[in-house]
């Protein structure tokens, strides 16, 4: 099971929509994916669109970690359907449901003991190929704490000055944290986000980021889609939105999920 912790240091990048559109890709794939929502704000949770009824949310799981069960409080996914049975077995888009409760651990100073919460509760479960937890867009206690769950950090980040800077704080973040908490961590590589061909600002930082990141800026790009928002307000798939403009979103988001999934290997155990 690969955890993906999908992390930027600034707002307003597109973090959760990076996530949702890896999460579209695994369920078109057909790769069993659960989905943490791990950000106060619960948008993943909300474009997913869960519909609850007695599930706790992760927040109220974390602070009952040993004792909370969450294959038993995991939600499937609005965007499934199920398959016909002759077309093979159902389809798996889980999601662990954000709240604004989880702020409580969304603090500087959270000892070992904390940041261990989610890999216990992760540690419960083994049907999923795929985790991604959406992180908040900050270095405080929950993103520690979902590092400290994770193989590899995705970041996320536009090709602007202030975006650019920040990721290459949190990719020394990263290294410092592994070195002390979690020596298996590494980044999974950098998604430029809401990139927008005609800017000459942001051909430059793509030039720059090119030159500071080398081979952990990932191909392609996402550039920036008009139709974004109406796709996530409806709490659809990107993959089952109508139009040439979605269609060409969805291939992107299934090339960087090639890359995410290690050449491959979790689709050859799906496949298989």
């Amino acid at each position: 099971m690969q955890v993906v912790s999908i992390s930027s240091l600034k707002g307003g990048v597109g973090k959760t929509s990076v996530t949702l559109g890896l999460a579209s890709a695994a369920l078109a794939a057909g790769i069993s994916t659960l989905v943490v929502d791990l950000d106060p704000h619960a948008d993943a949770t909300t474009g997913l669109g869960v519909r609850a009824h007695e599930e706790e949310d992760i927040g109220r799981m974390l602070k009952r970690a040993r004792r909370a069960d969450l294959n038993a409080n995991v939600v499937p996914s609005g965007w499934v359907r199920q398959r016909d049975s002759n077309d093979g077995p159902p389809l798996v888009l889980d999601v662990a449901m954000g709240s604004a409760y989880t702020g409580i651990y969304d603090r500087p100073d959270l000892g070992k003991r904390d940041l261990r919460r989610l890999s216990t509760l992760l540690s419960k479960v083994d049907k999923y190929d795929l985790v991604l937890i959406d992180c908040p867009p900050s270095l405080n206690g929950l993103t520690r704490m979902a590092w400290t769950a994770s193989n590899r950090v995705l970041l996320v980040a536009e090709p602007g000055l202030f975006s650019v800077a920040g990721t290459e704080r949190t990719l020394r973040a990263i290294d410092v944290f592994s070195n002390e908490f979690a020596p298996a961590l590494e980044p999974a590589g950098i998604v430029a986000n809401r990139v927008r061909s005609a800017s000459n600002e942001h051909s430059y930082r793509l030039t720059e980021m090119q030159a500071m990141f080398g081979d952990l800026l990932l191909s392609p790009t996402v550039g920036e889609q008009a139709n974004w928002q109406q796709i996530q307000g409806a709490a659809h798939a990107v993959h089952n939105w109508p139009g040439e403009s979605a269609k060409y979103a969805a291939g992107l988001f299934d090339q960087l999920l090639d890359g995410l999934v290690a050449s491959g290997q979790v689709r050859d155990r799906v496949r298989r």
